[in-house]
């Protein structure tokens, strides 16, 4: 179960970042930088940690 959940970690930090993105779309609120950096910032960890973690695992 550890490894599973670390093994998509970097799969949940995307989704949360695109969740955020999609949820102050949807309130109409999306003029605020920070919120668009927090999600920004998400979405690149997530693909960076995606890429590491699936090299780790695959070995």
């Amino acid at each position: 179960m550890k490894t599973l959940l670390l093994k998509n970690l970097g799969i949940i930090l995307i989704l949360i970042g695109v969740i955020i993105l999609v949820t102050y779309y949807a309130m109409g609120s999306i003029g605020n930088n920070k919120i668009l950096c927090l999600a920004m910032i998400f979405i690149i960890a997530g693909v960076i940690l995606y890429i590491i973690l699936n090299k780790i695992f695959t070995n």
